[in-house]
């Protein structure tokens, strides 16, 4: 059953970084893998926007703000997408039933568009859950 689903565009020409900036920037909101993985590629700030788009989406399918740097762009080997969740973020997954997270990435050189999905087994999975503070608030 699906509890869940946040979409989100960024604009690509918001992630061309100097390095300076970059450190800057990431400091507050990327993870060092998701930095590493777009320097890999020709164009970064397409890999960036993507990354930031699937933490806003993130946030937006769990209906509340999640500290940027526990939410996690990862890649499977063959390159697909997945969401990492980290410290009092995990606690989301059990507290709303959470199974299965699904996210997919897609990006042109000016945009780059996320979509969350959320998933639980359980038919009431996401009608009351805690958020990180421990507050109790009605999924969306």
């Amino acid at each position: 059953m699906i509890i869940g689903i946040g979409v989100d565009i960024a604009e690509v020409n918001r992630y061309h970084f100097d390095d300076i900036k970059l450190e800057r920037f990431a400091r507050k909101v990327f993870t060092e893998a998701e930095v590493a993985h777009a320097k890999r590629y020709r164009y970064p700030a397409e890999r960036l926007a993507g990354a930031y788009a699937a933490k806003e989406a993130t946030r937006k399918a769990f209906g509340h703000a999640i500290p940027w740097r526990l939410v996690g762009v990862r890649h499977h080997r063959g390159g697909r997408p997945y969401i990492e969740l980290s410290g009092k973020a995990e606690q989301l997954l059990s507290a709303r039933g959470v199974h299965r997270m699904h996210l997919t990435i897609t990006h042109s050189r000016r945009d780059a568009v996320a979509i969350v999905i959320l998933e639980a087994d359980d038919p009431a999975g996401g009608v009351l859950s805690s958020g990180l503070h421990g507050s109790e608030a009605a999924a969306k």
